[in-house]
C-alpha cells in the first residue's frame, strides 16, 4: 500500500473581515490562530478548500 500524501498549510492572514463561509473553511481545515499550521491528507476536497481561501493560507 502507498502512504497517504500529506499537505501542510499555514494561516498567514487573518480571516477577520472575510466572508463567513471563508472563516468556516479556515476552521474546517483545523486552523485557529495566525501562524498556526495543519497537516491534512491531500484529497480533492482539501485542495478545493485551500483554493477557496488561497489568499489566507500558505502551502508549506
Amino acid at each position: 500500500m502507498t502512504t497517504p500524501q500529506i499537505v501542510k498549510i499555514q494561516l498567514v492572514r487573518s480571516p477577520i473581515g472575510c466572508k463567513e463561509s471563508h472563516r468556516a473553511t479556515v476552521r474546517g481545515l483545523g486552523l485557529r490562530k495566525l501562524g498556526s499550521t495543519s497537516e491534512l491528507q491531500d484529497t480533492p476536497a482539501v485542495r478545493g478548500m485551500i483554493n477557496k481561501i488561497s489568499y489566507l493560507v500558505k502551502v508549506l
